[in-house]
């Protein structure tokens, strides 16, 4: 008997598709201008896995539609970064007290 293929090899990926499949169903945007978006990131010319042209077009079309800026979604990732850096392996990230970078 084979295994199933899984869908996702990092638990990063699978977040990454949940919070989409969310923000569409919160009515953020249409499947369709998803589509627009993940179709400009894979034909960008970019070399990324699938699931990193993902990522890029959820911060695209978060910052789009206004829900982030570009900025914070970047100073964010940067500080899960520096936080996964100084935590202890098996210890739960927590990113600090800054209530603009929750």
């Amino acid at each position: 008997m084979t295994e199933p293929e899984q869908p996702f090899t990092e638990p990063w990926q699978a977040q990454a598709f949940a919070l989409t499949v969310h923000l569409h169903a919160q009515g953020h945007f249409t499947w369709g201008e998803w589509a627009t978006a993940l179709s400009a990131q894979i034909h960008s010319g970019a070399e990324r896995a699938y699931y990193g042209h993902w990522l890029c077009a959820l911060e695209d079309v978060i910052a789009t539609k206004g829900l982030s800026t570009a900025a914070r979604l970047h100073e964010t990732a940067r500080a899960w970064k520096d936080a996964a850096a100084r935590t202890p392996h098996g210890q739960p990230i927590t990113l600090n007290a800054d209530p603009a970078i929750r």
